[in-house]
């Protein structure tokens, strides 16, 4: 399809409206615990309940079965640093100045004005505690005890960005605890602890406060690649090493779960499960799978952004719960502001609070709409209801390349032209079938639709500039 269908050029709108949920105090009588755990590069496809093969997830499964499954949640962004930011400021990634992924020697990261999720709970008086990755920036005044977490002990970037990566050039790989090195040069021995060092820590942070609220967010560095998992998993599965480290994040669940029952917790805390973006599915074995959507980490097709996000909540969350209404990362701040009665953030937000949805409302729709931005400050798509609007965009594609295996990357090419169309999600979920020419009104809705998101975030393929984007910090070049 030629771009001058979808070049967007029609009259710029009025701003989007911020997010304006109304806190009126907390929603329990007694302040509710959380727990957010957010893993790296798994697929919608990679857990039993969603049709994982060659082994099992039964603890996240229970998770569903006892909670509540959301079939069309969406990760910030198809990559790793942005998809954090926007997790944890409630905001499109680009509004808070990010794009792509960190580096060891980046001179960016998260800024001093943004309020984060930890920030927002320490006012309410919780403890906070981050454990794995953090990869919003390497300087001290980025780090997590700056920006809200009494605790951190991990790792500053993706476990990828060391010396023993097949491609590319990185120095050691360092473990902090808090604002200290501890281990200036982590070995495969270390990653391979990885899991299992995380949940333990997790582990002790809930013993060491059952007097008080806690957030917790344990940010599993796997499965991205390299993959490493413990002696305990090793071998263990039928889908090879992706399936072990797989085998191994469930058993940490379980262990949190098993936790939280023994320490009489289990009714008053709120767990999260889900994905920072899709698979990179050019590691072949090394990855995971998207269940069926169009290609994976790094594209904006739903392959890259669209994965399983489950909340358990016992005697709040109605058991066996299946939303499918569109909700996004950044909703999961606004929901906790609404939960534990604290203010929203000073800085406009993007979020909407899902709380209607928790408490058993499963029709309930507070959002309608979801961008798919991408590179720089790229509108490559939007969605409103059902309907998906692809816009013509230098992207990444998978298909015409063989996947690597056993660690290795394939190729992929990074600037394919994507054409525009039109999806139909609802009977297309795979985004097969563009059928913008039968639905000519639909794409001048969503047409409008997409210049609010210009007019408000901008867009660099038509080098237009949004009125509310903040930048991330930066340290002086001195």
């Amino acid at each position: 399809m030629k771009r001058t269908r979808f070049s967007g050029f029609l009259t710029l709108l009025l701003p989007i409206a911020c997010s304006c949920t109304k806190q009126t105090g907390p929603a329990t009588d007694t302040m509710t615990n959380i727990i957010l755990i957010y893993v790296d590069d798994m697929g919608h496809g990679d857990l039993s309940l969603t049709g994982a093969t060659g082994y099992k997830t039964p603890h996240i499964d229970r998770m569903a079965n006892e909670g509540l499954l959301f079939t069309h949640y969406y990760s910030p962004q198809a990559v790793s640093s942005a998809s954090r930011a926007g997790l944890l400021t409630g905001c499109y990634p680009n509004r808070v100045g990010f794009s792509g992924a960190l580096g060891p020697h980046s001179p960016v990261g998260i800024a001093e004005e943004e309020e984060t999720l930890a920030e927002m709970l320490k006012k309410q008086g919780y403890s906070t505690a981050i454990f794995g990755k953090w990869h919003l920036g390497v300087h001290t005044r980025f780090l997590p005890t700056n920006h809200g977490f009494d605790l951190f002990s991990g790792i500053p970037y993706s476990n990828d960005m060391w010396p023993l990566h097949p491609t590319g050039s990185y120095p050691p790989l360092p473990l902090f605890e808090n604002e200290e090195i501890v281990n200036r040069a982590l070995t495969p021995e270390d990653q391979a602890q990885f899991t299992t060092t995380f949940t333990r820590r997790t582990i002790e942070f809930i013993k060491q406060n059952r007097k008080n609220p806690f957030f917790i967010y344990l940010a599993h560095p796997m499965p991205h690649v390299p993959l490493y998992v413990s002696d305990k998993f090793k071998g263990k599965s039928a889908q090879g090493r992706y399936g072990d480290v797989m085998m191994e994040i469930d058993w940490s669940v379980g262990e949190i779960l098993k936790t939280l029952k023994e320490t009489g917790m289990e009714e008053n805390t709120l767990v999260i499960f889900t994905s920072d973006n899709g698979p990179w599915i050019n590691y072949g074995n090394h990855a995971g799978s998207t269940g069926g959507f169009r290609e994976g980490k790094g594209s904006t097709f739903e392959g890259g952004q669209r994965v399983p996000c489950i909340m358990l909540w016992k005697g709040v969350i109605p058991e066996g719960s299946v939303s499918n209404s569109l909700v996004a990362a950044m909703d999961i701040l606004p929901t906790l502001a609404e939960i534990t009665g604290a203010p929203l953030p000073n800085k406009k937000i993007d979020g909407v609070s899902l709380l209607p949805i928790l408490r058993g409302e499963l029709e309930a729709r507070p959002r309608e709409t979801f961008y798919y931005y991408y590179r720089r400050n790229s509108l490559e798509a939007v969605r409103h209801g059902d309907w998906k609007l692809l816009f013509p965009h230098p992207g990444r594609t998978y298909e015409g390349f063989q996947p690597g295996k056993e660690g290795m990357p394939g190729t992929v090419n990074e600037n394919f032209a994507i054409e525009g169309a039109l999806y139909d999600l609802r009977r297309d979920p795979g985004e097969r079938y563009d059928v913008s020419e039968s639905y000519p009104k639909i794409v001048q809705s969503l047409e409008k639709i997409a210049n609010e998101a210009r007019q408000d975030l901008g867009d660099d393929l038509l080098n237009i500039e949004g009125e509310n984007r903040r930048e991330a910090g930066r340290i002086s070049a001195k």
